[in-house]
């Protein structure tokens, strides 16, 4: 099944190819937890600070169904 990936900032670079700009279409396994998947990602744990499902946040052991929507934010610094 197919989900929509948006990794933003610096975890735009675990984004697997094909992409376009920040967004991936990913092909997972029925089953998979949003946490599963930014770990299949690669992406460290606990270095997410926000995560979205459906514009909704995450903690990690929702399961996707096929067009779901995850985002994943690092945590930013500004001023």
């Amino acid at each position: 099944m197919k989900i929509e990936l948006h990794l933003y900032a610096s975890f735009k670079n675990y984004l697997p190819e094909p992409s376009n700009g920040n967004t991936s279409m990913v092909e997972v396994t029925e089953g998979i937890t949003v946490g599963e998947l930014l770990r299949r990602l690669n992406i460290p744990v606990g270095a997410p600070k926000i995560v979205l499902l459906n514009g909704v946040h995450a903690n990690g052991d929702e399961v996707l169904r096929e067009g779901d929507r995850v985002g994943a934010f690092p945590p930013v610094a500004g001023g």
